[in-house]
């Protein structure tokens, strides 16, 4: 499946660390609007890695952000670095 495009490096690092696990209000700021089938299979591919990891969410919609990130390939690393030169260069 391709992964959407996040709609804004803020909005990524804002629900990076302000939430440990997900749902589908928070993919949806994250990749913009997208349809509850978009939605429900990224949460399955999160789902499936966080079981080969043997790691459970605490709400039964919810799944971990660190692996999300992770499994739809989003850098928070690169992220933090990038705002870094928006913020240098005032854009």
């Amino acid at each position: 499946m391709n992964i959407p495009e996040i709609t804004s490096i803020d909005n990524a690092l804002r629900i990076y660390y302000n939430h440990a696990e997900i749902g589908n209000k928070e993919i949806a700021v994250l990749f913009g609007r997208r349809s509850s089938t978009t939605i429900s299979r990224l949460k399955k591919m999160v789902k499936a890695e966080m079981n080969k990891r043997d790691l459970y969410s605490y709400g039964a919609n919810k799944i971990n952000t660190r692996v999300a990130y992770e499994v739809w390939g989003l850098d928070v690393d690169d992220l933090e670095q990038r705002m870094k030169k928006i913020k240098a260069l005032d854009l």
